[in-house]
């Protein structure tokens, strides 16, 4: 009876991520150890890039805000308002690269607040 084939798939997945050739590498349970920390720390990673580039996303709407005569809170509570929904990531981005199109956006936000 041949058995082992989903063992098999699960265990060839392992090593390629180790790319190892000595016996940790080979072995299943030494490979499988060091690939799921990699794997978990790369997942909290990619959680906590999002978490430390937040400050500077802020720094650069509300430098970008500012030329339109609003505060990085007022203009965030503006489209709040207006149902505008981008997250602060995209709209840095915005306000580095296309400031036509910031400018259009503070638009949206400033009747709301009251600003004319």
């Amino acid at each position: 009876m041949k058995r082992g084939v989903t063992a098999g798939r699960r265990h060839k997945k392992v090593s390629p991520r180790r790319r190892v050739t000595t016996t940790p590498g080979k072995v299943y349970r030494a490979a499988s150890r060091p690939s799921s920390r990699q794997a978990s720390t790369a997942y909290r990673d990619r959680r906590q890039n999002s978490v430390s580039s937040a400050p500077l996303w802020i720094a650069r709407i509300n430098a970008a805000a500012r030329l339109y005569g609003l505060s990085y809170s007022r203009i965030i509570n503006g489209l709040n308002k207006a149902g505008v929904e981008i997250d602060r990531k995209v709209l840095a981005d915005i306000a580095v690269h296309d400031t036509a199109a910031f400018g259009a956006i503070a638009q949206q936000a400033k009747p709301l607040l009251g600003i004319n």
